[in-house]
């Protein structure tokens, strides 16, 4: 359980139960934000992804050097969450084997800082997300349109588009 509350005083407040609170506090866990355990970040990347592509069949996939350089030089606000979230994009952005700088956006203020970056319009990011994701789903049309919360005719309308 995780709180911002100091739940001694929401006891006192009658907003939280006594006894919950004394179960609770017999095994007090401290862990602090992961910007101060710089060594778990690279530990953490490696086993997000590879959940991330077991439970996706997708191929494993690694971070190059520069990629965990960029990583290392976050702060990581949003903490492990975070972390897992930048990660799953990242997988799903890499074309290849390996996950490139490029392929892991994340926040430095302007949320379009890293994604426009690549230069590329909003229809050139459909269609590599859309590849993507139906490479990732053995291209099963269907199955990538349900993941991607549109329509079978708009993954052919944008992929057709896209050739011509």
């Amino acid at each position: 359980m995780a709180t911002n509350k100091n739940l001694k005083e929401e006891v006192k407040k009658g907003n939280f139960r006594e006894d919950l609170y004394y179960r609770l506090l017999g095994l007090p866990i401290e862990l602090p934000p992961l910007r101060e355990r710089e060594n778990d970040i690279l530990i953490l990347a490696r086993y997000f992804i590879g959940k991330f592509c077991e439970e996706n069949n997708i191929p494993s996939k690694k971070l190059s050097v520069q990629g965990q350089k960029k990583l290392m030089s976050y702060p990581f606000p949003g903490n492990v969450r975070e972390l897992k979230s930048v990660i799953e994009l990242a997988v799903t952005l890499s074309a290849t084997d390996e996950i490139e700088p490029a392929d892991l956006v994340v926040d430095r203020g302007d949320p379009l800082s890293d994604v426009a970056s690549d230069n590329l319009t909003l229809r050139e990011y459909q269609v590599k997300i859309i590849k993507a994701t139906l490479k990732k789903n053995n291209n099963d049309i269907r199955l990538a349109a349900e993941k991607l919360d549109i329509g079978i005719s708009t993954i052919y309308r944008i992929l057709k588009e896209e050739k011509e």
